[in-house]
C-alpha cells in the first residue's frame, strides 16, 4: 500500500492550492486529509467515503476547502481556498478500509506536503 502525496508550496493570503495523493495497492473505503502545524498536534482536516457520498469537514475550514476523488487513477484531491496563514502545515493523505469515527483508525498514511501560507 503506498500514499504518495503532492502539490504543496507557498501561497500568498486568500490564494488556492490543490494537494493530491495518488492511493494505491489495495481498495480503500474511506480516504481523508490531515494537518500538522509546527509544534502542534495533528488535525483532521477532511475526509470521505471512497466514492464519495458522505463527507466530513473541520469547521475551520469548512466552506473553503473541498475533497474529492478522481475514479479514473484513484488521485485523491484536497483543494483549498481563500487560504490564511493559520492553514500553515505540512498536510498528510490518510486511508483506511473500515468504517470508524471520521477522525479516528486511519491505517495507512502518505508522507506529507508542505503548504505556507504568507500574510
Amino acid at each position: 500500500v503506498q500514499l504518495q502525496a503532492s502539490g504543496g508550496g507557498l501561497v500568498q493570503e486568500g490564494g488556492s492550492l490543490r494537494l493530491s495523493c495518488v492511493a494505491s495497492g489495495r481498495t480503500f473505503g474511506y480516504y481523508a486529509w490531515f494537518r500538522q502545524a509546527p509544534g502542534m498536534e495533528r488535525e483532521f482536516v477532511a475526509a470521505s467515503t471512497w466514492r464519495g457520498e458522505k463527507k466530513e469537514y473541520a469547521d475551520s475550514v469548512k466552506g473553503r476547502f473541498r475533497i474529492s476523488r478522481d475514479n479514473r487513477d484513484n488521485t485523491i484531491y484536497l483543494w483549498m481556498n481563500s487560504l490564511k496563514p493559520e492553514d500553515t502545515a505540512v498536510y498528510y493523505c490518510a486511508a483506511r478500509t473500515e468504517q470508524a469515527p471520521w477522525r479516528d483508525a486511519w491505517r495507512y498514511w502518505g508522507q506529507g506536503t508542505q503548504v505556507t501560507v504568507s500574510s
